[in-house]
């Protein structure tokens, strides 16, 4: 073993040792989808003063701050989305009571202003005797004529309940700023002169008069610096009024556009159950590769393992949340993980069986080498497609781009690093290399040789691949059309429940108990006899009892298990910038692939990308699934898939076209290509199907369908990198020829100066 190779195995320890560390010593941000509570989101309006730009959002966000922290929900969450949205998640809030308090609390908008008092009126219908006076109740039961607005909420630098002495009631103490205190006491002295109901003051909140006392100082006095708010007050209801108070009034009007509560036992099945899909998928995927690849592949297998750890300790240290699609995102990588090492034990198969005496090690290094660009430009375009997912999506959708960048960067480490140098010092063992067999590298295996001895013309009969192709294409547009999109409540707008029975119910059972409880245009949806969806327009928390007791009725014991409601101007925006992501991301993906390659490559790629996708949405419009933000997900998700496995195969195109001869065909060297590159696809397309199997039965709805999802995209693109894009590719080479000249960089020579030595 050499010297430089024990150096990278102790480095490798040392990472491996720092990631464990911070693994036991940080605990996880879960996000409310894992560890229950309530979340609203604000859509922040303008007022007759206020305009709702981002700095008075900002504002506005101090302001609930403090709201919030009344509340005293721990760490609890509260961001502005965009330039005019806020979002406030506050984990442990779990039931619909604790909810609806928050979001009344929350929303108030406070608006506090002190009037001077003209008449105790008959009622809400009593004319004001001058303009610009307003009929508003009192706290006791009374109307009150107030005159115009004397001193404004945010010249009250703070508030605080109290109990003053030889009083049995609570009281809000209220003290002024300079400005405040002077208006006041103009207020105060000129009611200190007055008779009747003109000796007091009102005291108004959102437009109720929530307090109106009598001024008790003599004619000539008056009442400066702070003053207390009394009525009829406990100390819990002074203690909120002081917390109103002490927030201030909220510079912008909210309107609650969405609102999700999720209960607190989904977290932890959703937790297990990945766990499970993980665990499982891990081991399947690792004796996969270790019958495939042997020694290599078991050092392979421990890399991959060691790729968890690396992951989990990257999300820890960079504070990210972790969200239930954020956890698809991390056992997928797990699949996407061992595609850089079949990549190299591919290439390094091919080098030893061209120079068996150079040796496995060579072999291995020659393997990296060669595999290096493919890695990297399949990688780079995932990371693109969950960049776009970061940028353009939103909440949970935004969590599962952070741990899918994270899951591609840690698999790389664990790839070209990792398993790198175990597989180094596995090959370099004298007892292997006396019997290459062992490290797995000694021969291209029996599906390469089998595909060498037949070499099958698929580019002969590309015209008949890309009429199967536009066949499926037509296909799945005719779902589309036929049986439309079931668009999920992020998309359309409305209200989803998720709800569990503790006795066996059938879905045509809960349609028809909902159905009778007068909501016959309810979807109904259940993937076995205890678990259903139930997604509805936008309707009311009493309608929501409703079915919940209709399920009741049939199902014994209901647990409301998720609750999210969506306006529906907030899923048409959501819906648009679905669209746009998915148009995003085919540019993009283009853009790069006509850097790296050339436009025609660029264009098939794009081309093959939205043919597996459309599929993906066919299926689902035919299943009549959901097509929600998970979904999003898994489309943008596939989009970085499909390119991954035809990058590959481009990658071979261009390196045997630039190393071809002139009478050699653009043709036959991308069949020879596409053969050569088969076994990678298949062996990687595997290992991922191992893992997405494990989702798909343990995962739960929603990770189900996402997994489905993947699931079909992963057969489709795995077929379209071969039998779509690079017949296209042919025929696009026909028109826009590229050259067999590899470009290199020219590096000029400075002038002669014409300097005599």
């Amino acid at each position: 073993m050499s010297r430089g190779a024990v150096v990278r195995f102790l480095l490798v320890l040392g990472l491996l040792a720092g990631c464990a560390a911070i693994a036991l010593n940080i605990k996880p941000n879960l996000g409310l989808d894992l560890r229950g509570g309530a979340q609203f989101v604000f859509q922040a309006n303008d007022t007759e003063t206020t305009e709702a730009t981002a700095e008075n959002v900002d504002k506005t966000v101090e302001v609930l701050r403090g709201r919030v922290d009344a509340l005293g929900v721990a760490e609890s969450t509260l961001v502005r989305q965009g330039d005019d949205r806020i979002l406030v998640e506050l984990p442990g809030v779990t039931n619909d009571d604790e909810a609806q308090e928050a979001e009344e609390r929350i929303g108030q908008t406070a608006q506090l202003s002190v009037h001077p008092v003209v008449a105790a009126v008959n009622g809400p219908d009593a004319e004001p005797s001058k303009k610009g006076n307003e009929i508003l109740p009192a706290e006791d039961g009374q109307y009150l004529e107030v005159g115009p607005t004397a001193l404004q909420g945010d010249e009250i630098t703070g508030a605080e309940a109290v109990q003053r002495e030889n009083s049995v009631g609570y009281a809000v103490a209220v003290d002024f700023s300079g400005s405040g205190s002077d208006a006041f006491g103009k207020l105060s002295g000129e009611a200190a002169c007055a008779q009747g109901d003109q000796r007091r003051i009102a005291i108004v909140l959102d437009g109720e008069v929530i307090s109106s006392p009598e001024v008790q100082v003599p004619c000539g006095g008056n009442i400066t610096g702070s003053t207390d708010i009394t009525g009829d007050f406990s100390l819990a209801t002074a203690s909120d009024l002081s917390a109103l108070i002490e927030g201030g009034a909220l510079p912008l009007e909210l309107e609650l556009i969405s609102d999700r509560l999720v209960g607190p036992t989904l977290g932890a099945e959703a937790i297990d159950a990945s766990l499970e899909a993980g665990i499982i998928g891990l081991i399947l995927t690792g004796i996969f590769i270790i019958v495939v690849y042997r020694l290599v592949g078991a050092m392979a297998t421990i890399a991959l393992a060691s790729y968890a750890l690396l992951a989990y300790a990257m999300l820890l240290a960079l504070g990210s949340t972790l969200t239930l699609p954020g956890l698809a995102g991390f056992v997928l990588a797990i699949g996407m993980a061992i595609d850089a090492n079949v990549l190299v034990f591919e290439r390094a198969r091919e080098e030893y069986a061209e120079y068996p005496s150079a040796g496995l090690r060579r072999a291995l290094a020659v393997g990296f080498n060669k595999a290096w660009s493919a890695i990297i430009d399949s990688n780079v375009t995932t990371l693109l497609a969950a960049a776009l997912l970061f940028i353009l999506g939103s909440g949970p959708i935004k969590g599962f781009g952070v741990t899918l960048s994270i899951g591609v960067i840690a698999s790389m480490i664990s790839a070209l690093i990792i398993a790198r140098v175990l597989s180094e010092l596995a090959v370099s063992n004298k007892a292997v290399a006396r019997r290459p067999a062992i490290s797995g590298l000694s021969n291209v295996g029996k599906v390469r040789e089998w595909l060498d001895r037949k070499n099958p013309d698929i580019m002969g009969r590309r015209g008949m691949w890309l009429g199967v192709s536009a066949a499926a294409v037509v296909l799945a547009v005719s779902g589309i059309v036929v049986q439309g999109l079931n668009l999920g409540v992020e998309f359309s707008g409305g209200r989803q429940l998720d709800y569990s029975v503790t006795e066996d119910v059938t879905v045509d059972e809960a349609r028809a108990a909902i159905e009778d409880a007068g909501f016959p245009q309810a979807v109904v949806q259940g993937a076995d006899t205890a678990d259903f969806t139930v997604r509805t327009g936008e309707i009311s928390n009493e309608d929501e009892q409703r079915i919940e007791d209709a399920l009741v009725e049939i199902g014994g014991e209901v647990t409301k298990e998720d609750d999210q409601t969506i306006g529906a101007s907030l899923g048409t925006e959501l819906r648009d910038k679905a669209l746009i992501a998915f148009g995003v991301a085919l540019a993009v993906q283009l853009l790069y692939l006509a850097i790296r390659f050339k436009w025609t490559f660029g264009v098939a790629a794009v081309v093959a990308m939205a043919h597996d996708v459309l599929i993906v949405v066919g299926l689902f419009a035919w299943l009549e699934k959901p097509i929600d933000g998970i979904f999003l997900a898994a489309a943008l998700t596939i989009i970085g898939l499909s390119v991954n496995d035809t990058v590959v195969v481009f990658d071979r195109i261009r390196e045997r076209w630039y190393g071809s001869r002139p009478e050699d065909e653009f043709n036959a060297m991308a069949n020879k290509a596409a053969v050569e590159t088969m076994p990678r696809t298949v062996n990687t397309g595997l290992g991922a199907m191992f893992i997405l199997a494990a989702l798909a039965v343990l995962g739960g709805d929603s990770l189900r369908d996402f997994a489905i999802a993947l699931l079909v995209g992963l057969v489709v693109g795995t077929y379209s990198s071969v039998f779509t894009a690079t017949p296209l590719l042919t025929y696009l080479q026909q028109k826009a020829p590229m050259s067999r000249v590899k470009r290199e960089k020219v590096v000029r020579e400075p002038e002669d100066s014409g300097a005599v030595v």
